[in-house]
């Protein structure tokens, strides 16, 4: 047997060359230590191109639930404004009938106290808001966290 060579690795590349079946790329074991090297530095680079779109992704992901929660919030706002200018437009209409002037003066401003106390009150209903919608979510996670059976059968 002088024909074999005195490097371990160099009969196994032999040996596996001499099988006659070509593999797949990635499949394909090799033994040349150089083409290991090249092979790690391309998965280190796609790894690399992967991560960079995770964090690109999350962030998008991050953006768009940020602009959902504005949205909802001037949303909120709005419709507490709407509700509380048609509460001050109904408080002011008994005010407008024919009444003694003592009255309608007394209607005038109590009319006018509330009016300048809208802010106040808007913002107060929209904190109240707020809290509701808090606690709702914090329930939700309580019960999925208390059940996690419940939500793999539904999906």
């Amino acid at each position: 047997m002088s024909a074999t060579p005195s490097d371990p690795m160099e009969f196994l590349k032999t040996l596996w060359g001499n099988t006659g079946m070509p593999l797949p790329g990635l499949v394909t074991p090799t033994l040349d230590t150089d083409e290991l090297e090249k092979r790690i530095a391309d998965l280190k680079a796609v790894e690399g191109w992967l991560k960079t779109n995770l964090g690109m992704l999350q962030m998008t992901i991050q953006g768009l639930e940020m602009q959902k929660t504005t949205l909802t919030a001037v949303r909120a706002m709005g419709t507490m404004a709407t509700n509380a200018a048609q509460q001050m437009a109904d408080s002011v209409k008994p005010a407008a009938e024919p009444e003694p002037a003592a009255g309608v003066a007394g209607d005038a401003g109590a009319a006018l106290s509330q009016a300048a106390m809208w802010p106040w009150q808007m913002m107060q209903q929209m904190q109240e808001h707020l809290q509701q919608q808090a606690e709702a979510v914090q329930n939700t996670t309580a019960a999925d966290t208390k059940s996690p059976g419940k939500r793999s059968k539904k999906a």
